[in-house]
């Protein structure tokens, strides 16, 4: 599957979508409901009510990309709660996302700011 780099900026919509729309219709949440650019280098990813379905919408310079992923046998972590409807997430958790961990549990180690070996 395409993963994102390291440098893009993601962003979840949490509310469920009707996976019916295409391109045109996730692009018009992103405008209206997130209040944000499409036209940026960011990522917008969107789920569907069963968390079957996701499909992540982004801009690349002279057109839109749509990729899309559908579980067969099970369901996808969707942070439903919270008072934003929109997160922000990392790299790292967009694939903890995709490879079914949840958000709420999966804490990667922190890094800690190395001064000298001795």
């Amino acid at each position: 599957m395409i993963r994102p780099s390291g440098d893009v900026r993601i962003h979840l919509y949490r509310q469920p979508v009707d996976m019916r729309k295409a391109i045109n219709g996730l692009v018009s949440i992103v405008e209206g409901e997130m209040d944000s650019d499409p036209f940026s280098a960011d990522l917008y990813i969107f789920c569907n009510r069963a968390r079957t379905l996701v499909k992540m919408v982004a801009w690349e310079g002279n057109g839109f990309v749509l990729w899309m992923k559908r579980l067969e046998k099970s369901r996808f972590k969707w942070p439903l709660s919270g008072s934003d409807s929109v997160l922000k997430l990392t790299v790292q958790e967009i694939n903890w996302l995709l490879d079914g961990y949840p958000l709420t549990v999966t804490q990667a180690n922190g890094s800690l700011p190395h001064h000298r070996v001795l």
